[in-house]
């Protein structure tokens, strides 16, 4: 069975704990030196599981090494790397904007000076045809041209 420890499976290793492996050792040195033996039997069972509890400490520490180097480098890449690449992009994209809006402020300004100049000589042209037609014709009296007839009540 193993630990989750930030989304990284860490293994934990166990003691193999089977009945038949310690029975065969328990009357050994009924004659001379029983308990000793005994004694060493259990000090070694203690050291067994302080290597094996070691040993996936151990284990645990390796693999947390090499995903924080590996989160490491993905941070390094995107700090240095990606991000410097959006941010230029970034940048392209708001001077390409600022020359199109300038390109635009550009093309009004041509459109109303050639307005202005559209406006200016069709008031020119209005003004020679009305400065025509006032010299060129007399001022005719429209009162005195028409002759009414005489009405009595």
């Amino acid at each position: 069975m193993g630990k989750n420890v930030s989304g990284v499976l860490l293994p934990a290793f166990e003691r193999d704990t089977r009945a038949g492996a310690g029975s065969q050792f328990e009357l050994t040195g009924l004659g001379r030196g029983g308990q000793q033996i005994q004694k060493a039997r259990a000090v070694y069972m203690t050291a067994v599981e302080m290597l094996v509890e070691l040993a996936s400490l151990q284990t645990a520490f390796v693999i947390l090494d090499e995903v924080i180097k590996l989160t490491n480098r993905r941070v390094n890449a995107i700090e240095y790397v990606i991000i410097p690449r959006i941010e230029n992009t970034i940048s392209y994209i708001n001077s390409e904007l600022d020359e199109q809006d300038r390109e635009e402020f550009y093309r009004l300004k041509k459109i109303q000076g050639k307005k202005k100049e559209r406006a200016a000589a069709a008031q020119r042209e209005t003004d020679k045809i009305q400065s025509t037609a006032e010299h060129d014709m007399p001022v005719r009296d429209i009162l005195a041209e028409q002759v009414d007839e005489d009405i009595i009540f």
